[in-house]
Formats: C-alpha cells, sequence, structure tokens
C-alpha cells in the first residue's frame, strides 16, 4: 500500500470535474485493490440526484470513479485513457443512497485485464452494510 491520495489529487486525477468528482478521498490501495470514501451523498446539491433523491444505482458511478482513480494510481500499466463499457451481475440492497448518516465507502478490485481494458469487481458499502455490488468492464482509448 501506498499513500491515500485526497480531494486534490482525485480533482487533477480523474476526468470528472467540480461536485462530479464524487469520492472524498482514497482510504488503501496497492496493485489490484482501492478503498476510497465518500460523503457527497448526503449533499442536496449531488449532480446524480433525481427529484432530490439518490437513487442506489448511483453507487455504479461511485465504484467507476474509484476504479479510474485506482488506474491513475498504478503508472505501470500500459494504458489509454479509460472508459466504462459495461456493468455486470449488479445487486442493490437499498433504494437509495441519500438517506445514509455514514459515509460511502466503495472498494474495487482488479481482477484482470490487458492492453485492451480491465474489470473490477466492486461494493458499495456503508457503516458495514452492503449497499451495491457488481462488476464494471473498463475500455483503453489508445
Amino acid at each position: 500500500m501506498s499513500e491515500q491520495p485526497g480531494r486534490d489529487w482525485l480533482a487533477a486525477n480523474l476526468p470528472h470535474a467540480g461536485t462530479m468528482n464524487l469520492l472524498e478521498s482514497i482510504v488503501t490501495w496497492d496493485e489490484t485493490h482501492l478503498a476510497a470514501r465518500a460523503t457527497g451523498h448526503l449533499e442536496a446539491g449531488n449532480p446524480l440526484r433525481r427529484a432530490g433523491v439518490l437513487p442506489a444505482a448511483s453507487a455504479i458511478e461511485y465504484a467507476a470513479q474509484a476504479a479510474a482513480a485506482h488506474g491513475a494510481l498504478l503508472d505501470s500499466r500500459p494504458s489509454g485513457e479509460g472508459m466504462l463499457v459495461a456493468v455486470r451481475g449488479v445487486e442493490l440492497h437499498v433504494a437509495r443512497l441519500d438517506d445514509l448518516a455514514g459515509p460511502l465507502e466503495v472498494a474495487v478490485e482488479a481482477m484482470g485485464g490487458s492492453d485492451a481494458g480491465v474489470m473490477y469487481l466492486f461494493e458499495v458499502s456503508s457503516q458495514g452494510r452492503a449497499l451495491a455490488s457488481g462488476r464494471l468492464t473498463v475500455a483503453f482509448r489508445k
């Protein structure tokens, strides 16, 4: 494990700008895993809210940003910019995220990949409660 990048690093290294940059900090990371924390799900101005509600499916975007952060931290990966191309096996255990008092804990695990892309398992939880899980695939642009 290495340093734990915070908000400034995330803003500089993820393609998402302003409030769409959803992660607060990286808690831990290594070659295959990354754990991040987010609190913006509680903000009324969260850009993923619809009719004042942050649906649980928004957890996919939190996970995708964690995967992007993981890729940015792995400077040895021979790839170009990544793009989310598939989401599979998603299980949502709650209807919404904005009514949770604690921070979101976002975990991703790289399950293998190549110069063309990588697949991640993900889990989003809060205070030990599983909220969403699944797999996402990121393809690299050359």
